[in-house]
Formats: C-alpha cells, structure tokens, sequence
C-alpha cells in the first residue's frame, strides 16, 4: 500500500475476489488450528456481497470457550501472529499479523462461540445478506462518510456506529 494512503478512509465496491482472500487465510488458520477451533467465519462488510467496503477482510476464529485460548494464541504466534487483547470489545480477541504475507489486508479475531462480538458480527453479516435495502443503505452510508472522514478513521467507525446498532436492535427485537 502507498505510503501515504494509510491514513485515507477508502471504500470500494463490493469486490467478490474478497470471499476468495478469506478461504485463502481460511487454509492458513485451519492448517494451523484447525483441531482447536469451531470454525473460521468471514464477518464485516467483505462478507456481504453487494456491499460497499474499506477492502479489509474481517475474520472470527471461533473457539468453544476461553479455556482453549492459549493454546491457540500460541499456535497463532507460530505462524507470526500477535496478540493484542481485546481491544475494547468484549468477547473478540484481536491478533495482528507481524510479518508480510501474500494476503489482501485483514483483521483476524479469536472469539469464543458464545461471546458478544462474535454472536454481534455474525447476527448483523447475516441480517443483511438476507435485507438487501439494508445493503444499499449502509453501503451509501459508509460511502458519504468515507468522503466526509476521509483521514480520520475512527470518525468514520464512530458515524456508522448508529447503523450498526440500529440493526442490532432490530435483530433483537425478532428474536
């Protein structure tokens, strides 16, 4: 990536080489940890086709519970990931990768199946994989505000916040 658009909010059209990325870094994970996971899922906006995304792919390592944790945090930094805790969200362990591999830019979480972050990405990827007027809106929506934050990530993640929670609420309320 060009230096100096790694501080620029960009969002793209739907991409659908992006399900092709994550089954590559699926194999990765799997070959890794397969025996110590539940699954691999591809979560964020990359896993809904149609929708517009900053081209970062979003996966959930799935883990029955935090007692396997260690065990796959290690197997992880065997293969050149890094822990970083939680990052604020309850329930997602973040992991950043701390060398070049051939892969587009991804977000890699471990997640236990029964934990807030994981059972939020999934419920809202699957809620618009099955409302498409949710797709167009959100994907206009994060459009606007990638022009409007354009240098200031966490301005954009900030704005597109009510979306996002107004979605999961109406998830909740079918429930």
């Amino acid at each position: 990536m060009d230096a100096k658009m790694k501080g620029i909010v960009r969002v793209i059209p739907y991409n659908p080489e992006w399900k092709t990325e994550f089954l590559k870094i699926k194999a990765m994970i799997v070959d890794c940890a397969g025996d110590l996971i539940i699954g691999v899922e591809h979560v964020g906006s990359t896993a809904v086709e149609g929708l517009a995304s900053k081209p970062v792919i979003d996966i959930d390592v799935v883990i029955d519970s935090y007692d396997i944790f260690p065990a796959v945090k290690d197997r992880l930094s065997e293969i050149g990931f890094e822990h970083e805790g939680n990052l604020g969200v309850e329930g997602r362990e973040a992991f950043k990768r701390t060398s070049i591999d051939d892969f587009m830019p991804y977000h890699l979480y471990v997640c236990p199946k029964d934990g807030k972050g994981y059972l939020e990405h999934i419920s809202f990827r699957d809620y618009l994989r099955d409302h498409p007027e949710a797709v167009k809106a959100y994907g206009e929506l994060k459009m606007r505000l990638a022009e409007q934050f354009r240098t200031d990530i966490t301005a954009y993640v900030n704005a597109k916040r009510e979306f996002v929670q107004n979605v999961l609420k109406k998830i909740n309320s079918l429930e």
